[in-house]
Formats: structure tokens, sequence, C-alpha cells
């Protein structure tokens, strides 16, 4: 959903979310986040942006997970401390962990993700903005993270409650975090209205 009066919406974020000054890179973040979720309801939108902001570190750009090699290794490997998670994620080989482990606005995460975004052969194509938005757009809409999709939990039409998005952490990540997820989603639901979404 892409804001008809974008200016409006720029205004509405830069007084909680981001800002006080907006960075370029913080505008274009928005901006392919935007165009990439153009046909999404305003309760989706307002959730995608959210999950950017919070899994980029407010920075509205694509990024690798912090943790380093060991830490990835350990969480993520089959040879590390959780090899039923590594099995889940699709990996397999020795390695996979550090090679597959979290980018791009939503850090996906795992041989098996990566392979369905088109991105095995490439993991850091992952931290391209416009490939970043669009896993982080069919990746929500089709349930690749946890088997739940944005539409099994947030309307498809008008506003979203603070209930529902907290639900809507379970699309991306179990519910870590997921008052704080909300909180945002709230406000970037009331500037996307503020520029004109509806």
């Amino acid at each position: 959903m892409i804001p008809p009066r974008p200016e409006r919406f720029f205004a509405a974020v830069r007084t909680g979310l981001l800002g006080p000054a907006l960075s370029q890179e913080e505008v274009d973040g928005c901006n392919v986040i935007l165009s990439a979720c153009a046909g999404w309801p305003l309760s989706w939108t307002a959730y995608g942006l959210a999950t950017a902001y919070h899994e980029t570190a407010h920075t509205m750009q694509p990024v690798v997970e912090q943790g380093g090699a060991a830490y990835f290794m350990r969480m993520y490997d089959p040879e590390g401390l959780r090899p039923a998670v590594a099995a889940r994620l699709g990996n397999t080989e020795t390695g996979d962990g550090c090679m597959f482990c979290g980018r791009g606005y939503v850090q996906l995460t795992g041989r098996a993700n990566y392979l369905r975004a088109g991105v095995l052969d490439a993991p850091d194509h992952a931290l391209d903005p416009a490939t970043a938005a669009e896993i982080l757009e069919r990746g929500m809409r089709e349930g690749w993270f946890s088997g739940r999709r944005l539409a099994d939990v947030l309307p498809l039409g008008g506003r979203a409650t603070r209930r529902q998005f907290i639900a809507a952490r379970r699309v991306v990540n179990g519910q870590d975090r997921a008052g704080l997820l909300a909180d945002y989603a709230l406000r970037f639901q009331d500037a996307l209205l503020a520029g004109g979404c509806a």
C-alpha cells in the first residue's frame, strides 16, 4: 500500500519512529518496502514496516543478523547446539549455520528459506533492498517463516488492533517482543492513514 500523500506519511513517522530528521536511507528503505507491498491491506503494510523497523535496528536498511560466525554455528548449524532447529531450517551441511544466517529486512534464515527466496547460490543478495523487500512481502504473505501468514491474523480491510498486531508476531518469530512490535505497527498504521491510505 503506497500512501497517496507520502509527505504526510513521512511527516508522521518523523514524529516518533524515525527522525526527527529522516535520512535518505530511511526514506529509501520505507519506499522500497511500500512498493513491494503495494497490493497489501493497511494493517499488513503497517506490520511489514514494523517488522523491518525492528529487525534492522530501526535503520530501514537490510542487515546481517548480529552474532558472528561462532553464534551462527551454535544456533543454526547441524553441528551446533540446536540440531533440531538446524534441521527445521533445512541446514543439513556443516557451515550452513554461517552461510544461511539471518539477512535482509526480516532476517531470512536457513537453507530452505534461501532456496525458496531464490538466493541459495548468492546469500548476500538477500541484502539488496529490492530483493529484501520482496522476501519480506512473499515470506509474510505466504507463511515462509513459521507457517503462519498475515492473512491468518490481520484484517483484509481497515485498522488492526494491538491484540491483532501482537498475534502477527507469530508470522515471523514466535512471540519475541510481540508487544513492542505491535506498538510500532500501530504507529506505522497511523502514519499510513495520515498519508491517505484507507
